[in-house]
């Protein structure tokens, strides 16, 4: 089964964030209020015991969580987080990590969005490290 394209609305508006450029992550997949994110784990984006920040993990996490929310928005919406609460549920361990941001509830202006942030190793072997839980706004141009 082939994978669809990323939708050209969302690609752009990826290409303009800046951060996760910086961090080097990648849009795997989108689909109607999922999407999937991934960055690897580098020793600039590490902490004192070696791991992955927390912050990494917590960055990529609200952008797949904002993403999937935009792709359920009006096409002249972007999207910011409001709210989002992680909890890191062991060290963050391998080559990169992926977060899968999906939608729980859609509102006109309100969604509330969830993300699984798992850390895979050199083999492909996956473990959840973390699970974010948020509220992304709706926003329009003036």
């Amino acid at each position: 089964m082939s994978q669809s394209p990323i939708p050209p609305r969302i690609a752009r508006n990826f290409a303009r964030q800046g951060l996760m450029q910086t961090l080097g992550a990648v849009l795997e997949e989108v689909s109607p209020g999922r999407c999937v994110l991934s960055v690897p784990i580098t020793p600039a984006v590490s902490q004192q015991q070696g791991f992955a920040h927390a912050g990494l993990g917590f960055s990529v996490g609200d952008s797949a969580a904002g993403y999937a929310a935009l792709t359920l928005m009006p096409e002249e919406a972007d999207v910011v987080s409001v709210e989002v609460k992680m909890n890191m549920l062991r060290p963050m361990v391998g080559t990169r990590l992926i977060a899968t941001g999906t939608v729980l509830r859609a509102g006109r202006q309100i969604t509330v969005v969830r993300a699984d942030i798992e850390a895979e190793d050199a083999e492909g072997a996956r473990k959840l490290v973390g699970a974010i839980q948020g509220t992304m706004m709706a926003v329009f141009p003036a």
